[in-house]
Parts: C-alpha cells; structure tokens; sequence
C-alpha cells in the first residue's frame, strides 16, 4: 500500500521529468537550422559579385543589413576580389532604393568580369512578438557561376535565438552556418625555379 510520501516522490519525479522534457523541447525550438549538404571551392583570387538580396519581410532595409554582413563573412573566409553591387539611395529617405531585376544585376556582374556572382533573399529578420521577443532570422543564399549560367551551390535556413540576444548576432551565426559550405583556398606559392 502507498504512503502519502511515496504518492508524493512519484508525483515529484513525474514532474522533474516533465520539466526536463519541456526545457530540452524549448531548447531545441530555439534554433531551427539548414546547414548546406554541398559545397564549394572557391580560388581566393577569383572575382565573386555581391548582388542585392530580395526582401521577402516586412521590415525595411533587412537585405542590407544581411549583405553587409555576407560580404564581411566572405572577406574573412579570405575572398580577396569580391565585388559589391552599388546600391543608389533615394534623395528622399523615405523612399526605398529602386528596384534592380536579378537579369540587371547579373548583366552588372558580367561587365564587372566577375566569375560568380552571390543571390538570395531575406525570408525573416524581426524580434518575434511575445513576452521574450526571440529574435528570428531567416536567409537563403546562391551561388552562379556566371559563364555557365548556372546555380553551383545554395543553402537556406532560419534561426532564432533567445530574448537577452540581438538580431544581428543571431542573423550573422546563421549566415556563417550556411556560408560554411563555401570554401575559399589559395594556390600555393610558386615554387623557386633552380637556376642552372
């Protein structure tokens, strides 16, 4: 026969257990990831375009934010010739910047003799509403390879992180994530010929 206590420990353990599952359960919802399945080899010295980003959120500039930060990443992965689409700003800081098709900026990378060229678009970039408001960013990124024409390598995904965390470190560790699938190397130097 059950004692009180006895009811008590079970109902106490039956708890601990439902709380490791719930903490365990918030912990995996907060980071919700795509880590790119190929990947790419890219020469350091090779010219790779940086092209405007799409911005499918309702907040203003988010493709901005989130080029400046994939520029930064692939000059640190050492990308030494990346070349940034010139973005013309309104006279009117109200206005958004014009609107450039993905045809006109590939044109653009072309003349600019760029052998790849970097597309995508910003699918989330906000603070969730609610009591902690997590951040939460979302990005998709290609990779054309522009003598071909085609797509080499693409990679998406969405993140969010907890309340204390800013949107733009959340949004930099994804973006990092998914450019882990782009590998910049350099050629070895030249070996010193012997002289005869």
């Amino acid at each position: 026969m059950w004692t009180r206590n006895d009811a008590f420990g079970w109902l106490r353990g039956v708890a601990r257990v439902a709380l490791l599952a719930g903490a365990l359960g918030s912990l995996a919802a907060c980071v919700t990831q795509a880590i790119p399945g190929s990947r790419v080899n890219l020469d350091a010295k090779a010219r790779v375009a940086l092209l405007p980003l799409a911005n499918a959120t309702e907040v203003p500039q988010a493709q901005e934010r989130v080029g400046a930060i994939v520029g930064s990443l692939l000059r640190q992965k050492g990308l030494e010739d990346l070349v940034v689409y010139p973005q013309k700003l309104p006279d009117n800081p109200l206005e958004g910047a014009p609107v450039v098709t993905p045809e006109q900026a590939l044109d653009w990378a072309r003349k600019q003799d760029a052998r790849y060229a970097i597309t995508g678009t910003v699918t989330e970039w906000r603070y969730k509403t609610g009591v902690d408001n997590e951040p939460a960013a979302g990005v998709t990124l290609q990779l054309h390879e522009l003598p071909s024409g085609r797509v080499i390598w693409s990679a998406s995904g969405g993140r969010t992180g907890w309340g204390y965390q800013g949107l733009a470190a959340v949004g930099q560790a994804q973006i990092a994530d998914l450019l882990s699938g782009i590998t910049v190397t350099t050629a070895p130097p030249a070996k010193p010929q012997a002289k005869e």
